[in-house]
């Protein structure tokens, strides 16, 4: 009886650990940030959904650096960072090896453009600055999926088709409908939901 209680407690545990992700949505290896000190910072660390999801009202998750270790987005103290609608992010994200990050210092500050791309600088004072404008660094960076027009054209060419495997089978009802419209005008210009289908 004993092993099985310590076995569902881990089972429990274990959910709870699995974190959705809407990083890198081209799989093009958008999803670094860069520190002078730190070394190369990844928000989309592997395949089974550990990462970073950005939403309207926040970002939320863990990323990883090869020479810090992970960072927690969404620490209960000080409430994580916060995404103010517009793009424009503040709030502290804590890692373990490094302390506090301060994603709105004073002459820095990180956002998320209308593309979905990141730019600006984090601060933290035991790691300095952390870059995560893509112009500067040859092509990287963090970008994370946004609903728009490419979604739109792919609802548009398989409009009323029918049958599993369509991307835009959003209700997951196999067909694509006025439902499957009404999920895409719910998410419209705002950050994709975890397991996003049309990009």
């Amino acid at each position: 009886m004993k092993n099985k209680l310590c076995l569902l407690i881990l089972i429990l545990f274990s959910a709870g650990i699995t974190i959705a992700e809407n990083i890198d949505p081209q799989n093009t290896d958008n999803q670094f940030a860069y520190g002078e000190n730190v070394g190369w910072i990844n928000f989309e660390p592997g395949q089974t959904g550990s990462g970073v999801l950005v939403e309207s009202d926040k970002v939320t998750g863990y990323i990883w650096g090869e020479n810090i270790g992970w960072i927690n987005l969404s620490p209960n103290t000080y409430g994580g960072v916060i995404n103010d609608g517009l793009g424009h992010l503040s709030g502290f994200a804590w890692g373990e090896n490094v302390g506090w990050i301060n994603f709105d210092p004073d002459y820095g500050g990180v956002s998320i453009d209308i593309n979905g791309n990141f730019s600006g600088y984090a601060w933290g004072e035991n790691i300095g600055w952390v870059n995560f404008d893509s112009s500067e660094l040859s092509g990287q960076g963090v970008e994370v999926c946004v609903v728009n027009y490419q979604d739109l054209a792919t609802m548009a060419e398989q409009w009323l088709k029918s049958g599993r495997g369509w991307s835009a089978d959003l209700y997951l009802d196999s067909n694509i409908d006025f439902q499957d419209f009404n999920i895409l005008a719910i998410y419209w210009m705002d950050y994709c939901p975890d397991n996003w289908s049309l990009n």
